[in-house]
């Protein structure tokens, strides 16, 4: 489990930088996804990994492409990131 909450929390790390780089709040960002607030604060804390639903409506609240959402993973080695 180790690992899916390094991989959750830099998502989340990255989530919150997208956010408050537009000056959004959680609950401004739920309210656009149709999420809770609570679900945002999990995201961000890495409490839970988005699937791609949840990736596309973080998108379009955060007016940015999917890939930008994924962006902190591309000089990671995904091999390593992954359960064996």
């Amino acid at each position: 489990m180790a690992v899916k909450r390094s991989i959750g929390r830099g998502f989340g790390d990255h989530l919150r930088e997208l956010r408050q780089k537009r000056g959004l709040t959680q609950v401004q960002v739920a309210d656009r996804c149709g999420f809770p607030q609570a679900r945002i604060s999990e995201l961000e804390r890495g409490g839970r990994t988005p699937n791609l639903v949840t990736i596309l409506r973080l998108a379009l609240s955060l007016e940015c492409k999917p890939v930008d959402l994924v962006a902190v993973f591309k000089s990671e080695d995904l091999a390593k990131l992954l359960p064996k």
